[in-house]
């Protein structure tokens, strides 16, 4: 069974950096586009970083500078790197990707991860 499972939540006071990791497991062959959304209570859903083979990172203008995104194809691992966090990014994040099986790929998400930053 494909899916993506995200780790490195938790809790951290302002200022303070997270790496939040999303592993591929399944037969999984590579990964391509992905992203990493977030969500916060009574919010909808935002897109937080996005990264295409085409186009690179791209980045919320709220996380712009702090934020970073990355992947290891061979780990099948995406990363999202988060330093100088603030009270607004307490959200749950989710990963999202599209991840090449033998002959198709596919759209899969991760099933969250709290991060809640306290001041």
């Amino acid at each position: 069974q494909v899916q993506l499972v995200e780790s490195g939540g938790g809790l951290v006071q302002t200022g303070g950096s997270l790496r939040l990791s999303c592993a591929a497991s399944g037969r999984v062959i590579s990964i391509g586009s992905m992203a990493w959304y977030r969500q916060a209570p009574g919010k909808q859903r935002e897109l937080v970083a996005s990264f295409t083979s085409i186009s690179g990172p791209n980045y919320a203008d709220s996380v712009k500078g702090r934020f970073s995104i990355s992947r290891d194809n061979g780990k099948k691992m995406i990363y999202l790197q988060m330093n100088s966090l603030k009270t607004e990014d307490t959200a749950v994040y989710y990963c999202n990707a599209k991840l090449q099986l033998s002959g198709s790929w596919g759209d899969y998400w991760g099933q969250g991860t709290q991060v809640t930053v306290s001041s």
